[in-house]
């Protein structure tokens, strides 16, 4: 009797202890054991230790799409979201190239692709890739001013802001920018985030690195290159530059090949680059303005300047053919816009990221 009413005693507070539990859960508004399950149900993804394979997450839909295409880097794995409606366009594309690859797919919950990107704006579509990083400058071949007399190559000395850098690197492939160079000290990684900023152009542009930049400017002026360096408004004395003259951008006269160098986001040109340079290139403003904002973001700057130059290239449009081309009913403010012929998957990213969120 004794034992049946020590059993009784416990099961009842056993019993006690279950139904304040299972009322406290119902009150908080989660299932028993509700954690606990949605930890299980984000985890169907096993995760691979990415660091340590040498890996790294790429995300978006266009940076995944030419990074396929180019196939510069070792894919491990492409993560589609699950419960999208249907896979069509790009995304299809994306399946068919993996199959044709052989490189796994896996169909993670947006949860679970949120946490992996860091909530970064993945629009569904991430690879476990291979880091993808600039080549030597000796590697981009000796191209010599008789060649081309319009060649352009793009020089940038300690850019830090991944999403400077991959805006510069969209508009330089946008314009026809043969290389680019950066300097390796103090200088952005490619990251997935300069890919996601670039909308995929970096995937695809050729990108190299010196260890010396002063001294590869250098070498290039005695072969005949123009090494054209960027200063801000001309209006206080630029240090170190007396000798050096300044032009505005829309003066500048493209005919024989040229670097065009852009400085740090803060700091601007070194002084020992900025003395590499035969010319300094300026973009005039259009009022007088305040200290403090003299100058240009450094990808906003780099568009201005780049267009400034390649609109000057031979094949862009004459200016009456221009002009008769804005005046096509297709190319009216109702519509699209004129098409343009673009590397794919750069053409719409625009309209892609709107459609997809970012």
């Amino acid at each position: 009797m004794t034992l049946l009413s020590a059993l009784g005693g416990a099961t009842w507070r056993l019993s006690g202890h279950l139904a304040r539990h299972f009322s406290q859960t119902a009150r908080s508004r989660e299932r028993p054991g509700g954690e606990e399950l949605s930890r299980l149900r984000l985890d169907d993804l096993a995760p691979t230790a990415l660091s340590a394979g040498g890996l790294e997450l790429l995300f978006g839909l266009s940076p995944c799409l030419l990074a396929l295409r180019a196939a510069r880097r070792r894919v491990a794995r492409l993560l589609l979201q699950a419960g999208r409606s249907g896979v069509q366009g790009e995304r299809a594309e994306l399946l068919r190239a993996a199959e044709v690859r052989d490189i796994p797919v896996l169909r993670p919950r947006r949860q679970k692709l949120d946490a992996l990107c860091r909530y970064q704006v993945h629009q569904g579509v991430c690879m476990e890739v291979s880091p993808l990083r600039p080549r030597p400058w000796t590697e981009a071949g000796e191209a010599r001013p008789g060649d081309d007399p319009q060649q352009l190559w793009l020089v940038l000395e300690g850019l830090q802001d991944p999403r400077n850098l991959g805006a510069v690197l969209r508009s330089a492939y946008f314009l026809g920018v043969d290389k680019v160079i950066t300097s390796r000290r103090n200088s952005c990684p490619l990251t997935p985030v300069v890919s996601k900023a670039s909308a995929g152009a970096m995937e695809v542009m050729d990108v190299f690195f010196t260890d010396h930049l002063a001294g590869f400017l250098q070498a290039k002026a005695r072969q005949g290159w123009l090494v054209a360096g960027t200063v801000g408004c001309p209006g206080p004395e630029v240090p170190g530059s007396s000798e050096i003259p300044i032009t505005s951008c829309l003066e500048f006269l493209w005919d024989r090949p040229t670097l065009l160098v852009l400085g740090n986001e803060g700091s601007g040109l070194s002084p020992e680059v900025q003395a590499s340079c035969q010319l300094l290139l300026s973009i005039l403003p259009g009022r007088q303005l305040p200290p403090g904002l003299e100058s240009l973001n450094v990808s906003v700057a780099a568009g201005i300047l780049l267009h400034s130059i390649c609109s000057q290239r031979k094949g862009f449009p004459e200016e009456k053919k221009r002009g008769q081309h804005l005046q096509d009913p297709e190319c009216s403010a109702t519509a699209k816009g004129p098409r343009l012929p673009q590397h794919p998957g750069l053409s719409s990213g625009s309209e892609r990221e709107r459609q997809d969120g970012g």
